[in-house]
């Protein structure tokens, strides 16, 4: 995934990341991290009536340049251009979510991350119980990321992503190990940003991880998550959109 308008130095100012640039597990963890920390994922542009461009041009300039968000294949797609930029090796994968009531297509994007042998799973777009930090893709792998526990198990084919949500395991979504060209998204993208029975087209979201929590904003309701203790305000979206996730 390349842009010919991203620039590394820029990308890694935007998530105010300035450690080592290896092709590692430790820098993939924190340019992960980082982003999620920064760039918060948001569906403004659908709730304007839009489908997101999925020119890997003006998904740098909206979310560097212009400091906005975006949803899973804008911020998934700009990891994945710091990626390709910092040497990893990767590609992109179907998901399919699993919070509906009922059985969905794969319209969900993550990246796969292979270091010396090993997959990882990264995900920078998923908003509100997704992952912190890259997680090894096995069966029946558990993971425990600042606090959020997460599992990997094979069912079916594929490897079901599960966290820990109140106390309950809670299914966010399946996946294949299976490579996806990113022309593969726009059906998806078109589906998510106009079907009147998706998340995006019927709510007003921004979500973004903090050191501690993250920050949840439905609507006009804000939820900020701080070392597991919950807080639940209502707001107006627009002005804890500014506040909260420096949205104008």
């Amino acid at each position: 995934m390349t842009s010919s308008n991203f620039s590394l130095p820029d990308y890694l100012n935007r998530i105010g990341y300035s450690g080592d640039m290896s092709p590692n597990h430790i820098t993939l963890t924190a340019l992960m991290s980082h982003q999620l920390q920064s760039v918060p994922f948001e569906n403004t542009t659908v709730q304007a009536g839009k489908i997101p461009s999925l020119l890997p041009e003006d998904i740098y300039t909206k979310i560097v340049t212009d400091s906005r968000g975006g949803y899973c294949y804008e911020v998934n797609g700009l990891f994945a251009m710091a990626l390709t930029a910092v040497g990893f090796e990767w590609y992109f994968a179907g998901a399919r979510p699993m919070f509906y009531p009922t059985r969905r297509p794969k319209t969900h994007m993550v990246v796969i991350v292979t270091i010396e042998g090993k997959n990882y799973l990264c995900d920078t777009g998923f908003g509100g119980y997704g992952l912190r930090e890259p997680m090894r893709i096995a069966h029946e792998e558990h993971a425990d990321q600042n606090g959020d526990r997460f599992l990997l198990e094979l069912r079916d084919d594929e490897y079901v992503l599960t966290s820990l949500v109140n106390d309950e395991w809670t299914p966010q979504y399946g996946f294949a190990l299976t490579p996806q060209e990113w022309i593969e998204f726009s059906l998806s993208n078109y589906f998510n940003a106009t079907h009147p029975d998706t998340i995006f087209t019927q709510k007003k979201l921004a979500v973004m991880q903090t050191a501690t929590g993250r920050k949840i904003l439905m609507d006009n309701s804000l939820k900020i998550i701080d070392n597991g203790i919950i807080t639940l305000t209502d707001v107006d979206y627009d002005s804890a959109a500014r506040e909260y996730f420096g949205l104008i």
